[in-house]
């Protein structure tokens, strides 16, 4: 009954004049519908739309025409003491700093076992020349966290590091000459 109450004042609704009719009609089914919240056991389910449109009315209307709402004026005042404090409230970020990115931390690792020599600053100055921004004291942490010695106990150099690091400058000095003096 009450669905078909209000099919008909939806369509009543959409003619340009309304009659004195249509309007008792839709009081009568906004009574029905009080009525029906009043006698329930259960709190009716506003969602945050519903609230917000409830406030924009509620502060429209003067105070006296606002009685017999599902709200009070306490509800009203707090729901628009969050909303401000949710306007204004940075958002909540875990404490202390920012992990490293699990990628700078591999480049780090790769840079330290390819250089022995590198130490955690000249790590540091190419990953600042490459664009990275880390500390060197970060850099240092986690060179420990993997047990990555400082430079000077991984400064030894093998013999095929030696090699291999001296080979371009040792094609520098390899020619042949030709019969003819060429080279």
């Amino acid at each position: 009954m009450l669905r078909i109450l209000y099919c008909f004042l939806a369509s009543m609704a959409r003619l340009a004049v309304r009659s004195g009719r249509s309007k008792d009609l839709e009081i009568i089914v906004l009574r029905h519908q009080l009525a029906v919240l009043v006698h329930r056991d259960t709190r009716p389910v506003i969602t945050d739309n519903d609230r917000s449109l409830l406030d924009a009315i509620a502060q429209a209307l003067p105070p006296r025409l606002r009685t017999g709402w599902l709200m009070t004026p306490d509800t009203l005042l707090r729901r628009h003491r969050r909303r401000v404090a949710c306007h204004w409230t940075q958002p909540h970020r875990p404490p202390g700093r920012p992990s490293t990115a699990i990628a700078l931390r591999r480049l780090v690792i790769e840079m330290a076992t390819n250089n022995p020599t590198w130490g955690y600053r000249r790590i540091h100055g190419k990953l600042v020349g490459l664009g990275h921004r880390v500390g060197a004291s970060t850099i240092w942490r986690i060179l420990k966290t993997h047990d990555i010695d400082p430079a000077p106990q991984r400064s030894t150099v093998t013999w095929t590091q030696f090699l291999r690091s001296q080979a371009a400058v040792a094609c520098d000095f390899a020619t042949v000459d030709t019969v003819t003096l060429r080279r």
